[in-house]
């Protein structure tokens, strides 16, 4: 879990209220082949979801099961923005590789949304605890691409899956606090996500 660093931030878009959700973890394989990774529409069903669409700039992608959305910015190697549209509610996605070796490169995301009910009941670990998990997925493809994908309902019935959704859940509230978030309100955030993560 100290791979991860993560990060939130509260400001405002479009003249309301904001917070954005921010992760970085260090990959120590050649910075192409995490671009390809995280841009190749044949390679992110290997370790996200499948996917759909023309995954470059102005074009539109959609995910199974998830969000939709259309890509505002390409720059390989080394940034995407797109619009990350889910349950009639429209937030955005930055993705940025740092290249700090010719085999390490750091791979920051920044998820922007507008404050809402929802924000309030789950706080940042609702969208912190999604990617954080997305990034081991994405550790072990490319750590070990021969074995099968991560089964995140698997995992997260499992004991270290417990502690993973939990650790990652209080990670984020203190995150959360540092932004200047209230303590109580993001703890109570953070103990409603790990509930929802966990099914209980």
């Amino acid at each position: 879990m100290s791979s991860v660093k993560r990060r939130v931030h509260f400001s405002e878009r479009d003249g309301k209220p904001a917070a954005s959700v921010g992760l970085s973890r260090q990959f120590d394989v050649n910075p192409r082949e995490l671009w390809n990774a995280v841009t190749n529409i044949d390679e992110i069903p290997k370790w996200f979801s499948p996917i759909t669409g023309e995954l470059r700039l102005g074009g539109s992608y959609a995910l199974e099961g998830n969000a939709h959305g259309i890509i505002e910015t390409c720059k390989p190697p080394t940034h995407v923005a797109l619009t990350w549209e889910f349950a009639g509610d429209v937030s955005w996605v930055e993705l940025n590789l740092v290249t700090r070796a010719p085999s390490a490169v750091a791979f920051d995301l920044n998820h922007l949304s507008y404050l809402s009910p929802h924000w309030d009941e789950y706080g940042a670990g609702a969208t912190g605890v999604g990617w954080e998990t997305s990034y081991l997925g994405l550790y072990l493809h490319l750590m070990y691409p021969h074995e099968s994908k991560l089964d995140e309902e698997a995992f997260v019935a499992s004991d270290e899956g417990k502690h993973f959704v939990s650790t990652s859940s209080k990670a984020w509230a203190e995150a959360s606090v540092l932004a200047g978030a209230d303590s109580k309100a993001a703890i109570a955030a953070a103990e409603r996500t790990t509930a929802f993560y966990l099914g209980l």
